[in-house]
C-alpha cells in the first residue's frame, strides 16, 4: 500500500516513519510512504502556497491550484501501475480538517482496503473549499479541537491503517483483540513480570493456567470499560 502525503512541512514526518512497525513495515515493504513538499508544485519566486481569505477574516488559507497540481503528479505517477489483484490501482484522497467526519477504527479498516491513500494536510486558517468540493474524496477529523495543520492527522491515519495490513504485526492477533476492533469493545488490562511490585499483584486469575476463566476474566474486564 502507498501512502502520499502532501504538507508544506515534510522534515515533520521523518522521525516518527523512521522507528518501530513503520520502518518495519517500508523495509518489508507492506507499505510506501511518499512525502510531497507543497512548495515544489508553485509557480512563483516565493513559493506561495496560502493567500488572505476573500470576505476578509483572520489568518490565511491554502491555494487550491498547488494541491491540485500535486494531486495531478501523483496520479500521473500511478498511472498505469496495477494492484496485486492485477487491476487498477484503487487510490483514496483524503483532507483533514476540523469540520470533516470524525475517523474511527471503522474508517482505519474501510481504508486498508484501498491500494493507495492521498493524504491533505491542511495548515493555517484552512484549506480553499475548493478543494474539499472538487478534488478530496472524503475530509476527516481526528477529534472534536483544532489543531496547527494537518500533519498529526496523517500520522495517526497511516499508522492506524498500516498495522491492519497483512503482515505488517508480528502477531496477527494483535489488531484482532485491541480496543476499537469491535463496536463497544475496549482491550481488557494487560500484565506482565513481576507478579508483584510495592505489593501491587497481577490478578491471580492470569496465573492460573485456565485458559477458559481467563478468557471469562478478560471479557468481563471489557464489559466493565465500556
Amino acid at each position: 500500500m502507498k501512502f502520499d502525503i502532501i504538507t508544506i512541512f515534510p522534515e515533520i514526518f521523518n522521525s516518527y516513519f523512521s522507528e518501530s512497525i513503520m520502518a518495519r513495515a517500508q523495509k518489508n515493504k507492506a507499505i510506501k510512504i511518499k512525502v510531497h513538499n507543497l512548495r515544489d508544485f508553485t509557480f512563483d519566486k516565493h513559493k506561495t502556497t496560502d493567500d488572505t481569505p476573500y470576505g476578509g477574516g483572520a489568518g490565511m488559507v491554502l491555494k487550491v491550484e498547488p494541491i491540485w497540481r500535486c494531486v495531478q503528479f501523483i496520479k500521473s505517477k500511478a498511472k498505469g501501475q496495477k494492484s496485486k489483484s492485477g487491476s487498477s490501482l484503487c487510490s483514496r484522497i483524503i483532507l483533514f480538517s476540523a469540520k470533516g467526519k470524525k475517523y474511527t477504527q471503522a474508517d482505519a479498516k474501510r481504508l486498508a482496503k484501498y491500494d493507495n491513500l492521498i493524504l491533505i494536510c491542511g495548515r493555517y486558517e484552512g484549506v480553499d473549499e475548493r478543494v474539499a468540493k472538487n478534488i478530496a474524496d472524503e475530509e476527516i477529523s481526528i477529534g472534536d479541537y483544532v489543531l496547527t495543520g494537518g500533519e498529526v492527522p496523517a500520522m495517526i491515519v497511516t499508522d492506524s491503517v498500516t498495522r491492519l495490513l497483512p503482515g505488517v504485526l508480528g502477531n496477527k492477533e494483535s489488531a484482532k483483540y485491541e480496543s476499537h476492533s469491535e463496536k463497544n469493545y475496549l482491550e481488557y488490562p494487560q500484565y506482565t513480570k513481576p507478579e508483584e511490585f510495592h505489593k501491587w499483584k497481577v490478578p491471580p486469575v492470569l496465573l492460573s493456567g485456565n485458559h477458559q476463566e481467563i478468557k471469562k476474566w478478560r471479557d468481563d474486564q471489557s464489559k466493565i470499560k465500556k
